[in-house]
């Protein structure tokens, strides 16, 4: 049997599998846990597991570094080691991804009704494969194709440094250049607080007034980035659908931007939980001219399929294919 988990510092998901003849997956359990209610993560697995199941490998998406297979969780008390699982377990096929990894993985099995097409009718080439995913973060992963498989690739790249593309980018980033003040990333907007920080830029520029609907800044901030998300996505307010707007207009550029690092023929897919709650946006347009606005690899781009994922187990199904 096959163990897969996708460990986050709020929930784990864990599901065992066996593989069918022919390759396709059976679910045998799934359980989703509290991650915070378990010191460990070996003590999350031993309320998992039950004495008679026989792991044959075991994979793990998980939300931190993955340094020689190990990983100190980010937002959790927990230390993982590969090594450890490989000895609980009794079997060397034990691997811990970084869950952009997993996610990776995961995108190619999805079935079609999981993915939605931003630029539809455009068709892949064999090649690598770029994943982006705006959530509570911003991460982006890569599949590197050698000619006959693909291999998952971690990043950081969340983590660089955001770049204007228009004028009103401009003050926007030196608006954030006065928040904060040693470096502004791309993950300052393309994630859930993103949301707030576009709505105070465009206030503080008089783009509008101040929503009445809207939370004071500091007071739920959560709840704020929803509210503004939600009414913006509704068209009740002015500057919260130009906070929509702008967010997807930086998340295309960014998205292009990774397509041409990872020169992704195979694909552009969008991962996270923002992209299918803001699904009209992404699919007006705006996404798409902004990830091919490159200049002379605009047409390069415009030959990249870019789908959205809308599978929030899309980590959790990568962890279950890692191993054959």
């Amino acid at each position: 049997m096959k163990l897969a988990g996708d460990i986050g510092g709020t929930k784990t998901n864990l599901a065992l599998v066996d593989t069918l003849p022919g390759g396709a997956l059976r679910l045998i359990r799934e359980m989703t846990f509290d991650s915070g209610a378990y010191l460990t993560f070996e003590s999350l697995l031993d309320a998992f597991l039950v004495s008679d199941d026989v792991i044959d490998s075991a994979c793990f998406g998980i939300a931190g570094p993955i340094i020689n297979q190990t990983c100190q969780t980010t937002n959790l008390p927990w230390f993982i080691d590969g090594e450890q699982l490989k000895t609980k377990f009794g079997t060397p096929k034990v691997r811990l991804l970084n869950d952009l990894e997993a996610m990776a993985i995961g995108m190619r099995a999805l079935d079609d009704d999981d993915l939605v097409a931003l630029n539809p009718g455009v068709m892949g080439q064999s090649g690598n494969i770029a994943v982006i995913a705006a959530g509570t973060g911003l991460g982006e992963a890569i599949l590197y194709w050698d000619g006959e498989q693909y291999h998952p690739i971690a990043t950081e790249g969340g983590h660089g440094d955001l770049a204007a593309q228009t004028p009103l980018q401009d003050q926007l980033v030196q608006y954030l250049r006065h928040r904060f003040k040693e470096h502004v990333s791309y993950e300052r907007i393309l994630s859930g607080d993103g949301f707030g920080h576009l709505y105070d830029f465009l206030v503080s520029t008089q783009y509008g007034p101040p929503c009445e609907a809207v939370p004071i800044k500091g007071e739920g901030d959560r709840d704020r980035n929803a509210v503004i998300s939600r009414l913006g996505l509704h068209d009740e307010d002015p500057v919260c659908r130009e906070v929509l707007r702008l967010f997807v207009e930086i998340y295309g550029a960014e998205a292009g931007n990774l397509a041409l690092k990872a020169l992704s023929i195979g694909g552009l897919y969008i991962g996270g939980g923002i992209g299918p709650k803001i699904l009209p946006f992404l699919k007006n347009g705006d996404f798409m001219r902004s990830f091919t606005a490159k200049g002379r690899f605009g047409e390069l781009l415009a030959k990249i399929p870019v789908r959205v994922s809308l599978n929030p187990k899309t980590p959790l199904l990568g962890a279950m294919h890692y191993f054959p």
